[in-house]
């Protein structure tokens, strides 16, 4: 079963004032499908589309071409039924007017006509003490938890979560990363898009990483990593660095770099290898061979914020 899936979508706007006439093109021919189940990463640079996507999963724009489908109903013509179960966190939308947390968590209770405790709720993203509060007195961050909440009315199938961490606090940030785990393990699928790579890295299963409108790649982390090179970080620990260490192993195919960090403990060195996964043992190798005292080795592997700008800035493909 299919949560999301885009076939052939592209989204053009037409263009206001002086350029009146002419159009820009948001997406382009995107192909997407995200299955049931799945916690899912979304991610792009600014202006890539992911609002615009988003905008179309939830029926607030059209497609110029193609077909959106969400959780099996074309959202074209059952857009009421799909937003039954749909919860959404918005990025840049918050609680508004002089009602307090509770009563906005109420107002989207009685909307769904599901059966949620508010209080239950308010406690679940940390806002228990503050849910009579009135929401024009919330900080960003706190606003940002009920609105959290919100999307949690009902049990939806799909949440939809847009810069969920804006406004968190680390605190809040952990709270929002269990509360999507715990969505997941229920049996809600995630589509969560945000421009902070370790929120998403310490989540997601697949990600897809969108770029001027067009999907560059989607896949696992790990996955992304091997198309990508497979580069990773080595740092070896020895007691000295012997003359010929460095060049032995920048001579090796598959390494990249090779330095020494400038400031050493008086109890030893390191030498640091950015290399591809292949290169890591022969580079181990090398160093031993070269008659260094090798005292430890620890590997990092490429972040996801490092495969985002490769897919983004075109060097992976």
């Amino acid at each position: 079963m299919t949560a999301i899936e885009l076939r052939g979508v592209t989204k053009r706007y037409e263009r206001l004032g002086p350029l009146r006439g002419r159009s820009v093109t948001a997406l382009h021919d995107v192909d997407l499908t995200v299955r049931s189940g799945e916690i899912f990463g979304f991610l792009g640079p600014n202006g890539a589309g992911k609002s615009t996507t988003i905008d179309l999963l939830l029926d607030y724009a059209a497609p110029t071409e193609g077909t959106v489908r969400v959780l099996e109903r074309d959202v074209a013509t059952e857009s009421a039924a799909i937003r039954q179960r749909v919860g959404v966190l918005p990025d840049g939308y918050g609680a508004i007017g002089e009602r307090t947390g509770r009563e906005h968590l109420e107002f989207a209770i009685d909307a769904k006509d599901a059966a949620d405790d508010p209080d239950a709720l308010l406690e679940r993203v940390g806002m228990h003490t503050v849910g009579d509060y009135p929401v024009e007195e919330y900080s960003k961050g706190m606003a940002q938890r009920l609105m959290l909440a919100v999307a949690l009315v009902g049990e939806p199938d799909l949440l939809i979560l847009d810069e969920p961490s804006t406004g968190l606090d680390p605190n809040g940030a952990r709270t929002m990363r269990r509360i999507v785990r715990e969505e997941n393990e229920r049996g809600a699928t995630v589509f969560f898009s945000s421009h902070i790579m370790e929120q998403v890295e310490a989540v997601c299963d697949r990600v897809a990483i969108l770029d001027g409108g067009e999907l560059v790649a989607v896949d696992t982390i790990d996955a992304l990593r091997d198309s990508a090179g497979g580069t990773s970080t080595v740092t070896i620990e020895v007691s000295s660095v012997p003359d010929d260490t460095l060049s032995r192993v920048r001579a090796l195919e598959g390494v990249t770099g090779v330095k020494t960090p400038p400031a050493e403990s008086a109890n030893g060195s390191s030498v640091v290898v950015a290399c591809t996964d292949a290169a890591k043992a022969p580079a181990i190798a090398a160093v031993h061979e070269s008659g260094a005292d090798v005292r430890n080795v620890t590997t990092d592997e490429t972040s996801l914020e490092e495969l985002f700008e490769n897919y983004t800035r075109g060097v992976a493909q």
